[in-house]
């Protein structure tokens, strides 16, 4: 391969970077349980930006329904995560062949 062939490949993999980190930041899902009776939202780094717990679900003074909501709405938003960034990640990659379908450890 000619070298600035490389350097033209290595740029293009500099910008997609660039690009996908714009994108990781810019993400935020969010995602309910028990019929919206817990909400979480979630930026595109997996933290927790927000939860919205229903009065009515205090009212009952079930703690184990508490947590399996907000644990489902945490999966969820979780998953949603996933699916918008490997979504951008495909838009991002159509032009570098064999990278669209690249899953990268950490990130999907």
């Amino acid at each position: 391969m000619e070298v600035g062939a490389l350097q033209q490949m290595l740029s293009r993999f500099r910008q997609l970077q660039e690009d996908l980190q714009r994108q990781v930041n810019s993400v935020t899902v969010e995602a309910s349980a028990g019929g919206g009776m817990v909400m979480v939202k979630m930026n595109g780094q997996k933290q927790v930006v927000d939860v919205r717990i229903e009065p009515d679900v205090f009212a009952s003074k079930d703690q184990e329904m508490l947590q399996d909501l907000i644990r489902a709405a945490v999966n969820e938003a979780s998953r949603r995560v996933d699916e918008e960034l490997a979504s951008q990640m495909k838009n991002l990659a159509g032009g570098i062949p064999g990278i669209a379908g690249m899953k990268i450890p950490g990130l999907f």
